[in-house]
């Protein structure tokens, strides 16, 4: 149990890192320097405010020095990083899957947050993330024997990379053609693509990690949770426009914890 704990508070840890990727990246800045500081006064934020949960609580959501409030999401991004963190503990031990996946998730998890505000996600999240993801499913086939190197989990990523990337990208062009250039609709905010690059490249990078079979699991399963939202925001916006990039990364943690019993229902 206290091995849990602390395996947890490690996470929400990386995930206050997280957060300072989640605020910076979409401005251009570096994640390492300067040293956090309020986005609002910028005075530095001290070691002692900043500790996961904790910190949030004890200065009342605000900062210490301007008294503005802090946004929720930094205790939520925390949370769901430990959170995460302790769940694939849990299933993997401390493996080279558990720091594989939780790669992926960090990914995902600052695309998520980055794509609800500003509707991008950044290239050094899906590009970068997708080069990694390569990388890291390649060493799987290292072997002590350097004769014996096994080149399936790297056809497996490149397969991943192609089919995830290729699926999404070849499904919104045949939608934009049929939408925009048979039916003759009309742009709505001027938007003439219904599928951004960011979304494409983001479904490239979980194929990277994930391979070819789960990647599809994952298209197939986002427009599950993506098609609700965007009813909603239909009816009470009438805006059309959803970021998607969160549905993919919801969808590829269900892949990554339940895709053999999914597969399982789907071909017995």
């Amino acid at each position: 149990m206290i091995g849990q704990v602390i395996v947890f508070i490690f996470g929400s840890v990386i995930g206050s890192f997280l957060n300072v990727c989640i605020h910076r990246m979409p401005e251009s800045e570096s994640v390492v320097w300067p040293r956090s500081h309020c986005p609002k006064c910028k005075k530095r934020i001290p070691g002692y405010d900043n500790i996961p949960f904790i910190s949030f609580i004890l200065l009342k959501g605000r900062c210490r020095f301007c008294k503005e409030r802090i946004s929720l999401r930094y205790p939520l991004v925390e949370l769901i990083s430990g959170l995460l963190f302790l769940a694939f503990f849990l299933r993997y031990g401390l493996s080279y899957n558990f720091f594989f996946y939780f790669v992926l998730a960090a990914a995902l998890i600052i695309a998520t947050f980055v794509d609800i505000q500003h509707r991008i996600i950044p290239d050094e999240i899906s590009i970068g993330g997708l080069i990694v993801g390569f990388i890291l499913s390649s060493i799987r086939g290292v072997n002590l024997n350097p004769l014996a190197f096994s080149f399936r989990p790297m056809l497996s990523s490149l397969f991943g990379i192609i089919i995830g990337g290729g699926v999404i990208y070849l499904t919104g062009w045949l939608f934009d053609l049929v939408y925009f250039k048979i039916l003759k609709n009309h742009p709505i905010n001027g938007e003439t693509e219904s599928m951004g690059g960011g979304d494409v490249k983001l479904l490239a990078m979980i194929g990277a990690f994930l391979g070819a079979p789960r990647a599809l699991l994952t298209f197939f399963i986002a427009p599950f949770f993506g098609a609700l939202l965007g009813i909603i925001i239909l009816i009470t916006k009438k805006d059309h426009t959803i970021p998607y990039g969160p549905f993919l990364s919801l969808a590829a943690l269900i892949s990554i914890f339940w895709s053999d019993k999914i597969l399982h229902l789907i071909i017995p």
